[in-house]
Order: C-alpha cells, then structure tokens, then sequence
C-alpha cells in the first residue's frame, strides 16, 4: 500500500494563500504511428484531467473535464485518446474520442461496468481490456467502437499486460509468486502458456510484447538468485532468460520500436539509472541521465528516450534525449531550500539508508519529522516531494528512512523482516533516529512521525512500541487493526497479508496481534493526528474508528480527520488540507508554540473548504478533536 503524498506539487512561497496543482508521475503516452501526437494527464484547477500534445505546434487540448478528475489515459495507433470513465466508487468504462476532438464513445459496446485493470490496442483497430470487481478480472476483445466478447475470467485480481500487434495473443499477470504469475492466451481464449513465479524459480512479471509484426516474443523478468534477469516467452522456444543481464536491485524494462533492443530502468539505494540492453549482440550500455530519480522512461522513436527526473531539491521535469517537445510542467522555479544529503546507519541486516533533508541556517540539533513511506514494497527516493518543500520551509529536518523491507536494495533486504512484520521496520526508525540524536542533528525531545497507509501503520505501531522515542504523529489513512483490517480489505491485501505473516489471522493469530497497534494503544504516550477515508477499502475505516475508540479510552491526546474518499486519490483540495492540518499539528507539539499559518508553499486554492468541525464526542474531554471533510470525488484505483 504505497502511500499518495507526492501527488500535490507546490508553488514557492509560503502562508495559506497562493498556488498548487496535482501531477502524475508519468510521461506522455505516445502515438505509435505518429510520435508527434502525445496523451498526458495534467493538472486542471486541482484536478487530474486527460490532456492531448501536439508537438509540432507544442499545443494542449484538455480532453476531459469531469468533476472528480480523470486519472487513466492512453492513445493507440490511430491517434484516437482514450480514457476511463469511473463513477464515485472506482468503477467505469473506457471511452475514447479522435485526437483532434469530437464525440465520446464507449471502447466496446457490451463490457460490464469494473475497475480497470489493464487496456491494449493492436495495430488494426484491435482492443482488449481487464475490467474487475471484487471477485475476479475478465478480459473482453473486439473492434474499437464495436460489440466485445470476453476471452477469459479469472478469479482474484489479474492484470492484462500486453498483446500482439496483430492481436492474436494476449498477456496476463497475476500475483509475481503465484503458480498463474503470467498467462498467455490466443484471442480466441485458448491459453498458450501458465508460467509460474515463487519458488523454485523466483518470482515473475510479464512487460509486453514486441512491438514488431515478424514474432511474438513477450518480456519478462524474473527474481532469481537475490538477482533480476531478463528473458523471454515465444511460442517456438517457450522460456529463456538472459544470464549475462542481471541486476541487483529492482528493475522495469521496455522495448524499443526496433523490438531487439531494451530500456531498462533501475531503482537502486534512492535513485534511479537507465540502460540500454542489446539483445542480440549481449550488451548493455549506460543511457546518460542526471543524478537522482527517473519517476518515468520510455524509449521512443529511433535512440530517442523521454524521461521524467527529480531529485530532492528539484520538482519533476521532462526531457527528449533528441530534443523532442514535450508537455510543459508547470512547476516551482529554482531549487527548494534546505540541505539535502544521505545518511547510512549501521543496522543487523546491513546498514540502513536514509534521506536527509535540513532547514537552511540550521544552527545544532532541530525538530525532525521521519516521513514513513508505504509499500512496504517501497522506498523513499531522492525525488521532489511537496511535504518535504512544506516541512523544510518550515523548519523541520526531514528524514526519510528505506527500512527493512524496502525495494530498492536487492531482494534479501526486501525479505528482510527478522523481528516480526511492522516491529523489524520500527526498530530501524529508532536506530536511525539514536544516529541522528547521537550526531546532534535531531533534537531528542523534538522527533515525530508522519506516513499514510503502510507508512500510517508503523507510525502507530511505532508509537505504541517505543513511546519513549517520539513526541508527536500523524497517520494517514493508517493499517490499526492487522486482523480486522484483513478481514475487511481487498482480496490482494489479504494476499499480501498472509504471505508477510505466514498464514491468515485464524491461522496464526499471535502474529498478527504481536504485530498490530491496537495492541500497543495503551501504551501510546505521544500527541497523535489520524487521517482516515470513510471509503477506504484498502485500511477500511471501521478498524480505524475502533483503534480511536482505544485512544480515548486510554486517556492519549489525539485529532481526527475523516476524509469522504477511498484510499487512493488525486484531488488536490485534500492533499493540501491534510498538509495544513499536520503541519500545523507538528510544529505546535514539536516546537511548543501554537501557529495557524504553516510554512506551507502557496495556494490560491482553500484547501480546508468543505470541512466541517463537530464537537468531541460526550466523554473525550478536551483532548481530543474530530474534523470531518466532505470531499464526495471518485479514487483513483491503481494496480496494488
């Protein structure tokens, strides 16, 4: 459950009035047949919208214009622009319209409304689509504009990752450790190959077919020997891997037009580098790209790459190796302020990697708040992210820690989880919070937490195991409950649950409860801001209603906000009122002094518009404080 905060990015400045908007941390789709056309999705009025480039005239066309934004795009071979359609809880349909503008369609007459889970176009006006529900994903196939017929049904979340250009295969992920991790099937919906990921040969992701008329061969990675390898899938050889192409660390790959050469993206210890893999002479060189994070890349006609690059200081921006015109992002000019650097705390798996953020004029130890990410299946990157800009402006440290369980430093530290799910990543926090401390960069009385989903959790586990160690948190959209939370979230969570866990709750229910902060609560002695969804499916509310019945039952000081959305979301009015609120919280309870105007970069949005305070509960006294916001938009549901 990888956490949302760098959807908002900010414009300099600081008070409560000003500039923001959203951004996607993707690069324009581009038209196959015409890389001059391009579809992105922009920012518009605080929304997501769909937009199409024209880079010829380097104009916009704002495509979409719906009330709670647009999060999926794409463009096929034809130009035409595609979008997805969804009602308030997530599920929709795909539509589409020429890219010079027109009317709206539906993609296929006759496709259920569902989640998306997946969209591809061959070169002959050919479309398949994964639409899900609860239970299960069905891919549908026919004619751009005309009448479906679905292919195949399987149970569980799956993903279609790929066809043919001639449409006559296609490519199914599943879980990357399942026995189904990627099926192959004829159009017809004859199944052509069931690969396996987990042991004994390591997990499996499937990353399209070549994009070439003379074979079809689909890319794949596979996990193997704490190693990522590349390899292959036709239907004359079957499986090959390529041995002499391994990297250590995460990696995602694409082909270039020629179809016999590869991008290859890897994340590694934060940041990001980019090589070009030469299949059929075995070699692999370096594409040159500035030091810090590639949000994005993808190789585009010819030697051409785009890319999408950050670092720390800079907010995201997109660059054409051949100097092609790309979308504008709009953005913050210059640098953000501070010092920025990386910290390595020696810890019992290897040393542990932190981001280190300080405030300009820091003069000794400061108030640091430790941003929390997601995941775990995650990690922090030397990447722009606007509540860092808002913390360092406003005097804060900010450290972002890759614990334990974080990709991006090799499968073994992914795997590793020796003191127990959630308790092996708290003791890295305190270890490098002891670093800091001992360094005298953080002050010891003056250090809080701050992470949403995932990194929501461990703040509240974190609190409860070690309250002598932090003075303040804020959870956002926060796991409280493991069991309840297993029984009430989403197939795949429950997947991931039991894997991390070794079984499910009534299997190995003293796991669960060693692992939950609702079983650490009476021991919490910091000042805590929880931030909940009343339609989160993902960390569902009612679990986190019961761990704030625990707070005021044993007397802790604590705020709620309660935000009318999912879990995943891309409107910027709550971004920024969750922003405001906690940095408002953190900078009384950490600095001792009440403000009402944090350093936060500018708005000329009210991003606290439409919330509404309630008095406490009978019985809470006067420690604790509820806020409700009605937000009343559709969530973005992104692959979990």
């Amino acid at each position: 459950m990888a956490d949302d905060r760098r959807a908002v990015q900010a414009h300099g400045g600081d008070g409560v009035t000003g500039r923001y908007q959203v951004y996607r941390a993707a690069l324009p789709e581009v038209c196959a047949a015409d890389p001059t056309r391009m579809v992105f999705t922009g920012d518009a009025d605080g929304r997501c919208e769909v937009f199409t480039w024209d880079a010829v005239t380097r104009r916009a066309r704002q495509v979409t214009d719906r009330p709670h934004g647009t999060l999926h795009g794409a463009i096929d071979r034809d130009a035409n622009v595609w979008w997805f359609d969804e009602e308030e809880h997530g599920t929709g349909r795909w539509r589409f319209q020429p890219f010079e503008g027109g009317p709206d369609q539906p993609g296929l007459t006759g496709v259920p409304e569902g989640e998306p889970r997946g969209l591809a176009a061959g070169d002959d006006a050919c479309v398949a689509m994964g639409i899900g529900d609860a239970r299960s994903t069905a891919v549908h196939l026919g004619p751009r504009g005309g009448v479906a017929r679905e292919v195949t049904r399987v149970d569980g979340h799956a993903t279609l990752s790929g066809i043919t250009p001639d449409g006559r295969l296609l490519a199914l992920s599943g879980a990357a450790g399942s026995a189904r991790a990627v099926t192959v099937l004829a159009a017809g919906g004859t199944t052509h190959a069931v690969l396996a990921g987990g042991e004994p040969g390591g997990r499996l992701w499937s990353l399209g077919f070549a994009p070439v008329a003379d074979r079809a061969e689909l890319l794949l990675v596979r996990e193997s020997n704490d190693r990522y390898v590349l390899g292959s899938w036709s239907p004359e050889a079957g499986v090959s891997f390529h041995s002499w192409c391994a990297f250590d660390t995460e990696i995602t790959a694409r082909w270039h037009s020629d179809g016999s050469s590869l991008l290859v993206r890897q994340d590694r210890h934060g940041r990001s580098t980019l090589h070009r893999v030469h299949l059929r002479e075995r070699t692999v060189e370096p594409v040159p790209t500035p030091r810090g994070t590639l949000l994005d890349a993808a190789p585009r006609t010819g030697p051409d790459v785009h890319y999408l690059w950050t670092d720390t200081a800079t907010p995201p921006r997109m660059a054409s190796t051949a100097g092609t015109p790309l979308p504008p992002t709009h953005g913050i000019s210059g640098q953000v302020p501070g010092e920025h650097r990386d910290l390595w705390t020696p810890g019992p798996d290897g040393p542990v990697h932190s981001l280190l953020s300080l405030p300009e004029g820091r003069r000794g130890a400061v108030p640091a708040v430790f941003l929390v990410h997601g995941g775990p299946a995650d990690h922090d990157r030397d990447a722009y992210d606007g509540v860092v800009h808002s913390l360092v402006a406003s005097g804060f440290a900010v450290v972002r820690v890759n614990y334990r369980g974080s990709t991006g430093y090799g499968p073994r530290w992914r795997r590793s989880f020796g003191q127990g799910v959630g308790l092996t990543q708290v003791e890295d926090l305190a270890a490098v919070r002891a670093d800091l401390t001992t360094r005298g960069v953080v002050r010891a009385d003056a250090a809080g937490l701050w992470g949403t989903s995932w990194g929501g959790y461990l703040v509240l586990l974190a609190l409860g195991v070690d309250p002598g160690l932090w003075q303040a948190g804020v959870a956002v959209k926060p796991v409280a409950d493991c069991a309840a939370a297993y029984r009430t979230t989403t197939e795949a969570l429950r997947a991931l649950d039991e894997r991390l866990f070794g079984g499910t709750p009534d299997e190995v229910p003293e796991r669960y409860e060693r692992s939950s902060p609702l079983h650490y609560v009476a021991a919490v002695r910091a000042p805590l801001l929880v931030a909940a969804a009343t339609r989160d499916a993902k960390c569902p509310p009612g679990q986190v209603r019961d761990y704030l019945a625990a707070l005021q039952h044993a007397g802790v000081r604590h705020e709620s906000m309660w935000l009318d959305t999912g879990h995943d979301g891309y409107e910027a009015d709550d971004h920024v009122a969750v922003l405001r609120r906690a940095v408002v919280f953190l900078d009384r309870e950490l600095r001792g002094r009440p403000r009402t105007t944090p350093q936060t970069p500018r708005s000329d949005r009210d991003g606290d518009s439409g919330r509404v305070r309630y008095p406490a509960p009978a019985g809470t006294g006067t420690g604790t404080t509820h806020t409700e916001r009605s937000s009343g938009h559709a969530e973005g549901h992104h692959p979990q």
